[in-house]
């Protein structure tokens, strides 16, 4: 074959790997800078355990509060409420509770709630990868992105048998990936997005 095909041939092979590798990385989740959402809109952020919230009350110095913490129970103490449950919910949810609450207390209450850490969400990564550990999502990630930022496989890595372990609705999932049919555009649905407290294995 002349060599001018051969090289041809290996344009045509790149182009179309890199259409590939586009596809499987780039993330269609809502812009932050609230541009015209692209693909796939993002479900409301729920308050996790561990969370860092400021909650304030408008005019009510007495009845706001920062750097309160989502405790493991799900429950945070505010002033005049006591325990408030707040795991699982969203802000906006929050703040229709406590603002019900102190109706009991205060004329029109406006609350409103922030949160300042979102320490809830982190993900594990274990095994064979090179930087084994916890990592926090701070945007939308999905598995090959999770590769990617723990820097990538070792040597021994078996990559057809990769586990993503996911606690759902009270039930826990075992969801196998392969990241060899992944990486050659095959069964593009694997490359999941990542949860809060989901767990990567690596064999």
């Amino acid at each position: 074959m002349p060599l001018k095909e051969i090289t041809t041939i290996k344009k045509t092979l790149l182009i179309v790997a890199s259409g590939i590798l586009f596809f499987l990385f780039f993330d269609f989740s809502q812009p932050c800078n609230g541009a015209e959402k692209i693909w796939v809109a993002q479900e409301p952020y729920r308050i996790g355990c561990g969370d860092i919230l400021a909650i304030t009350t408008w005019k009510e110095p007495d009845v706001s509060r920062e750097n309160i913490l989502v405790r493991i129970d799900g429950y945070i103490t505010f002033p005049l409420l006591n325990d408030v449950q707040t795991a699982g919910l969203t802000t906006l949810q929050l703040k229709d509770n406590i603002e019900k609450g102190l109706k009991k207390f205060i004329d029109v209450p406006i609350v409103t709630i922030t949160v300042t850490d979102p320490a809830s969400q982190r993900f594990y990564i274990l095994g064979e990868i090179a930087r084994t550990g916890e990592y926090p999502i701070v945007k939308r990630l999905s598995v090959l992105q999770a590769f990617a930022l723990a820097g990538g496989f070792t040597e021994w890595a078996s990559k057809k048998e990769i586990i993503l372990l996911r606690h759902e609705k009270g039930v826990d999932k075992l969801i196998t990936i392969n990241y060899k049919e992944l990486i050659n555009g095959k069964n593009i649905k694997q490359n999941i997005t990542i949860r809060a407290n989901d767990t990567i294995i690596i064999p």
